[in-house]
């Protein structure tokens, strides 16, 4: 099945919560995007110890959840805008319960894999702080699932708001971005589990050491 990009969003660098740097506020982009190996370029990532790179070049955070976000937080401005939560890819349909590590993706005339869960931090709650009360908003991302998740770049190529991502071909069926989420972020998971994800090839590398070491 094929899903519409509402848009297709890139950022850059800039301050943040003082001394910091961040790229978390993406914006929507006209016109052709090309994709690299580490991503749509151009696109920032402040912190290269914790985003971007190889396994996080692309991220998608399902627009279907600015609904939830909605009713949690009331109707601010700012989940009227696509990369609100720092996703690149604005599209509606695909939510982590459906789409497993590996599954890979047809993007624009790129060649997309989905390699981890996005881990939620302190940044998504200072994104939104000026607009409303978004203390506890990571916690609610753990207890809930609704994490979004990143793709790596297999053929690289390009993309515009308006073409389309289509799956084709399904990875692991075991191993959702939901599972993944709950047994490596959440913490719900059995030594069985681990050992699983410890050797599931299309996973993160950082993930399955995670999981290695949890055994």
């Amino acid at each position: 099945m094929k899903h519409v990009l509402e848009a297709v969003c890139t950022g850059t660098a800039r301050p943040f919560n003082g001394v910091e740097t961040s790229a978390i506020m993406k914006r929507p982009r006209e016109g052709p995007v090309q994709i690299l190996a580490d991503g749509f370029a151009p696109d920032e990532q402040a912190d290269r110890k914790h985003h971007g790179g190889p396994e996080m070049a692309i991220h998608l955070y399902p627009l279907d959840h600015h609904d939830f976000w909605r009713e949690e937080l009331g109707p601010i401005d700012l989940l009227e805008k696509p990369g609100a939560f720092g996703s690149n890819l604005a599209v509606r349909g695909l939510l982590e319960n459906d789409v497993h590590i590996g599954d890979r993706f047809r993007l624009g005339s790129a060649l997309i894999e989905v390699s981890q869960p996005r881990k939620p931090c302190w940044k998504i709650e200072h994104r939104f702080a000026s607009a409303c009360e978004a203390k506890g908003m990571v916690a609610t991302i753990v207890r809930t699932g609704r994490c979004g998740w990143y793709f790596r770049v297999l053929e690289c190529g390009e993309v515009e708001a308006g073409d389309t991502i289509e799956r084709v071909e399904t990875g692991d069926t075991r191993w959702s971005v939901a599972s993944t989420f709950d047994a490596l972020m959440a913490g719900k998971a059995s030594a069985g589990d681990y050992r699983e994800l410890a050797t599931l090839p299309r996973l993160a590398p950082e993930l399955r050491e995670k999981a290695a070491a949890k055994l």
